[in-house]
């Protein structure tokens, strides 16, 4: 199911931050307390109800519908997506707002950490407390002095990263809409043997934060299933994806689409640069 992709960018969120956080040498990033940094809960679907009269999609099959509703959300210019995906038996909970300028502010949390990102002409802002940083240095292999080292460098401040600094080209594509949008029409399951994608059905119509909506859904042999929440009101955006057993099952759901996206860019006094870390100093 080609938007299942898109359902995988809160672990690609969570990996390109991991990844993005050690600059050349293998020094790390650091640390700063977050204040107020939460994953608003994902509102779950009421039970089934009866869909509209008259029903938009009457006469389309699964397929027809799951095509109306990647070009609809394609067409977004802005989009906030939250949820939770388990990956390698760890849960990442994000919360990102993003819009079609690579302009993005969001929350993220992982092993019981937390960290908030901020991205605006092409620079990326980070501040995460002291338990991200340090999972994320550890799982880098940062030896455990400069770990704290750094963590106290960056205390109540926010790392800067510049493109062409360690780390910008994973960062780079965190904010990137277009791109995230673009992946979701590229079908490669319609190449496989229908077996191994699955078959898309319509299952019963419900509701999504008391929007109706049509489900979708997909049942691939060893991957588990997919449920896609597809709006029935207005535009046919996906609002709300489930993905239960197999490769990082969760719950994600897209919501303020076409919305501005505001992102504020820290003051020069509360950040550090990249490439001071190395330097032991500070911006």
């Amino acid at each position: 199911m080609a938007y299942r992709r898109m359902f995988r960018a809160a672990t690609v969120v969570c990996a390109a931050v991991m990844a993005g956080t050690v600059p050349a040498g293998g020094r790390a990033v650091a640390d700063s307390p977050v204040t107020d940094v939460r994953v608003r809960p994902v509102a779950a679907a009421s039970s089934p109800t009866p869909s509209p009269s008259p029903d938009p999609f009457k006469g389309l099959s699964a397929d027809q519908i799951a095509d109306r509703a990647v070009s609809a959300t394609q067409s977004a210019t802005s989009l906030r997506m939250a949820g939770r995906v388990t990956s390698d038996d760890q849960p990442l909970d994000v919360d990102f707002s993003l819009n079609d300028k690579q302009e993005c502010s969001g929350r993220m949390k992982i092993k019981g950490g937390a960290a908030e990102l901020r991205q605006m002409d092409k620079i990326t802002y980070m501040k995460g407390d002291e338990r991200f940083w340090r999972v994320s240095m550890t799982s880098q292999g940062v030896p455990e002095r400069q770990i704290d080292a750094t963590i106290e460098l960056l205390k109540g401040r926010w790392l800067k990263i510049t493109p062409g600094q360690a780390g910008s080209r994973d960062l780079s594509g965190v904010c990137d809409l277009k791109a995230l949008l673009a992946d979701m029409g590229k079908d490669k399951d319609k190449d496989k043997d229908k077996d191994e994608r699955g078959e898309l059905t319509r299952g019963p119509d419900a509701k999504v934060d008391g929007t109706p909506v049509a489900t979708l859904v997909n049942k691939k042999p060893g991957d588990g299933t997919t449920t896609v929440s597809v709006s029935q009101k207005g535009k046919p955006y996906i609002l709300k994806m489930v993905k239960a057993d197999g490769d990082e099952p969760g719950t994600m759901v897209l919501s303020d689409f076409d919305k501005p996206v505001k992102v504020v860019v820290p003051p020069a006094d509360e950040t550090v640069d990249l490439s001071k870390l190395d330097q032991g100093t500070r911006t």
